[in-house]
């Protein structure tokens, strides 16, 4: 049988699979172990089953995900995020669009915590939504900052999205957060520079909130530096060489549940509620990754990479013309995919074509090396946060759904387009200047 067509078929039964509702991860264990039968033999399929989820449960560097997810759990359960929001609204929340500035704010100091998008959405939405609906702020307005807003935990470290692209990649998880730093920085700013462009055309939209006095915002500073502490310790220690990944996410894991028995939030109800969650997430990864390392030699062996590199190369396309082609189709798939189904199933196609092309030597970043690598995973994290407020399929505008439920999903697509075409800037300053993504990593000791 033509392995082509096997892979051709392969890839529509997973589509098929996913639209009834099947995860991503089952669909792509079951295509993946039975394309391996077909095209190999029964044990080669039962061998790599059985040593893939092994080596997968195994991976020391894949402790990273559980141990900051309980961080951004505990975080979230003694009311660390509160905390930051508040801190935020504090300083900025007295100019016009004050409070949507604070929630951008607020999303961008717990997506250091948390490592998720939707938990980043919905946790500062929580707290967000009802205090701008409270000022009289435009619906859309409000929906669109913590949507978008809440897209910044997969970008700034720690994000589940580059542990993933990582495994998949086999590049440094460490080099991924730091790649992520000053691109979460940038579009938190396009972010802010957004809501200030819409309000200062429409000042009613965001209407100003009270003022406080300096002891008030000193007070409130003061009550959000537990969660600056864990970031500037765990963040920094993985850029001074000072610890791994792992180590870093341990610490801030420890650090976390510091600060919640410091404020008397630890209890046997609380720890059970982290527990399960964090473990509920961990099991979720894990399946993702092993289903992606199942389907990988299937995908390998239907030689489809190879054939639509050789292909592409054939057309003799300009490395800028390849490069859009390729991202307008991950912007076009992340509108109907979930961001991570797409990495898992898309990237092993993509990447090897990229890595073929002229595009490294027109960005003056080799193929073969790290940087190459770790630039490409900020363009798809960046692209998997566009997916998670497109229409129709976008998790974090179902987030800010459920938390306001009487606001239409037409307004909250409406608020949240300003912030899309700030992803897009975004998407388009990171391909232009590439070492935006690569000074930290490139320069971080140990």
């Amino acid at each position: 049988m033509d392995p082509i067509l096997v892979g051709i078929a392969g890839l529509i039964l997973i589509l098929v699979l996913m639209s009834q509702r099947v995860p991503v991860a089952i669909a792509m264990m079951i295509v993946g172990f039975v394309g391996l039968i077909i095209l190999n033999s029964w044990p080669a399929a039962l061998a790599t089953l059985v040593t893939e989820t092994w080596s997968t449960a195994i991976f020391y560097e894949l402790t990273v995900i559980p141990f900051f997810v309980l961080m951004g759990n505990v975080a979230s359960m003694c009311g660390m995020s509160r905390d930051l929001y508040n801190a935020a609204n504090a300083w900025v929340g007295w100019m016009r669009g004050g409070l949507a500035h604070g929630t951008v704010l607020g999303c961008t100091g717990f997506a250091a915590l948390s490592g998720s998008s939707v938990a980043s959405a919905l946790t500062i939405g929580r707290v967000a939504l009802p205090e701008m609906a409270r000022f009289g702020y435009d619906r859309k307005l409000a929906a669109g900052a913590v949507a978008a807003g809440g897209t910044l935990g997969i970008l700034i470290p720690p994000s589940t999205g580059f542990v993933i692209y990582a495994i998949l990649t086999e590049e440094s998880i460490g080099r991924l957060f730091l790649a992520g730093v000053l691109p979460g920085i940038m579009l938190a700013s396009m972010f802010l520079l957004t809501i200030f462009i819409q309000v200062m055309f429409k000042p009613s939209i965001g209407p100003a909130a009270r003022r406080y006095d300096w002891r008030e915002k000193r007070e409130a500073l003061g009550r959000g530096l537990s969660i600056i502490f864990i970031i500037v310790v765990s963040i920094g220690g993985i850029y001074g060489g000072v610890f791994t990944p792992v180590e870093a996410a341990a610490v801030g894991a420890v650090l976390a549940l510091f600060f919640a028995a410091h404020r008397r939030m630890i209890s046997s109800k609380m720890i059970g509620t982290v527990l399960l969650n964090t473990i509920s997430t961990t099991v979720m990864i894990y399946f993702i990754i092993i289903g992606a390392a199942i389907f990988s030699p299937f995908l390998a062996l239907t030689q489809i990479p190879e054939n639509l590199a050789s292909a592409l190369n054939a057309l003799e396309l300009g490395p800028i013309t390849l490069l859009v082609i390729v991202l307008f189709a991950f912007i076009v798939l992340g509108t109907f995919l979930d961001g991570f189904a797409m990495m898992v199933l898309i990237l092993p196609i993509v990447l090897p074509i990229i890595e073929q092309s002229q595009v490294p030597a027109y960005l003056d970043l080799r193929p073969d090396s790290s940087d190459f690598k770790v630039w490409f995973g900020v363009i798809m994290v960046v692209i998997l946060e566009m997916a998670l407020i497109s229409p129709p399929v976008g998790m974090n505008v179902f987030v800010v759904k459920g938390v306001a439920r009487d606001v239409p999903m037409r307004e909250i697509y409406i608020g949240i387009l300003p912030f899309w075409l700030a992803m897009m800037v975004c998407l388009a300053v990171l391909v232009a200047f590439p070492q935006i993504s690569l000074i930290l990593p490139n320069t971080m000791l140990g």
